[in-house]
């Protein structure tokens, strides 16, 4: 009886001093909301395909929402559509454009890129070995880092797209040597920070944090899984945040920890275009915004790049509900 009521207050300590240090681990700096700084991701391809002119879109979302932040994705099967023939009129357009209004760029480059499929690789590049596409890759990376080295508004480079969650979308297996290369070769190019980023809920950060100069974290809380077959709300608060941040400094140490994608547009079994206006408030709406803002913010972040600013421009377009729109343009 003796020997139970030891291992009973062993197990208790234990049990203690492990909330004591999940608690502790949970704790970090939440900035003031006067603090915080947002941007968005804009892609072309996404505006393309809800049927705007996507030129519109993007001088929409400089004039009207009056974004100073841009996280834009170089697709390799659009500055490259042909082999060793570069198409730079568009990527030159949305450059200079936010140049024109005085607004900060991180360029992506890589062959996984934010969208589906994920990874956009030209077609003519479909039919090569592993070898002579990582070659191709490390081509374009070059060409397109050397184009806009000198422009003094983009502030970073985007390596690759959430490498370390491969298993998500239509795209190789990852490889880190081949990840290095990509990192080391932007950094041989030019001397301005590398982004790294990994999912908010499904990756360990570690192997993307060790790489980063700057890391960027995505941040979802309501999607639709295929492999439940139903939505999900993830059960996390903004200690979860904290407590990974925490945990990975120990062993990596990024210059800066940004949210590179804030959840502002539905997430469902279909394109959120096709689905009915109950079934994308399943996973975001107007209510649902406001509150992801807050808890980005209680998680301690100061700098987020809100994903979803095509949605926002369709519902105010399509379905003559500018809500999200003017709510978005509060932040900037």
């Amino acid at each position: 009886m003796l020997e139970i009521i030891k291992k009973t207050k062993k197990i208790l300590f234990i049990l203690i001093i492990s909330l004591f240090l999940l608690l502790l681990l949970s704790q970090g700096r939440n900035y003031d909301k006067s603090e915080l700084e947002y941007g968005l991701t804009f892609s072309k391809k996404q505006a393309a395909s809800l049927g705007f002119d996507w030129r519109r879109v993007y001088t929409s979302i400089l004039d009207d929402l009056g974004v100073k932040k841009l996280r834009l994705p170089a697709y390799w099967n659009e500055v490259e559509g042909n082999d060793n023939g570069f198409w730079w009129e568009e990527m030159d357009w949305m450059v200079n454009e936010a140049v024109k209004r005085n607004a900060e760029m991180i360029i992506a480059v890589g062959g996984r890129l934010p969208r589906w499929p994920e990874c956009h690789f030209p077609a003519w590049a479909e039919n090569l070995s592993p070898d002579e596409r990582d070659k191709k890759i490390l081509d374009y990376i070059e060409q397109v880092v050397n184009r806009y080295k000198d422009n003094p508004n983009i502030i970073a480079w985007q390596v690759e797209n959430e490498p370390f969650l491969s298993h998500f979308g239509d795209c190789p297996k990852l490889d880190k040597k081949f990840l290095d290369a990509e990192i080391a070769l932007v950094k041989k190019l030019d001397g301005r920070p590398v982004v790294i980023t990994d999912s908010g809920e499904l990756s360990l950060w570690l192997g993307a944090a060790r790489r980063a100069d700057i890391f960027g974290t995505t941040m979802y809380r309501d999607t639709y899984s295929k492999l439940l077959g139903r939505y999900i709300h993830y059960p996390i608060n903004p200690g979860f945040f904290h407590f990974k941040k925490n945990i990975v400094r120990l062993f990596a140490h990024p210059q800066k920890w940004i949210v590179i994608e804030l959840q502002a547009e539905p997430w469902g079994p279909i394109p959120y275009e096709k689905m009915t206006e109950e079934e994308r408030a399943k996973t975001m709406d107007l209510k649902k915004f406001r509150e992801i803002l807050e808890f980005s913010r209680l998680a301690g972040f100061k700098e987020f790049y809100l994903w979803g600013a095509e949605w926002w421009y369709w519902e105010k377009e399509t379905n003559n509900n500018p809500a999200l729109w003017n709510e978005a343009k509060k932040l900037f």
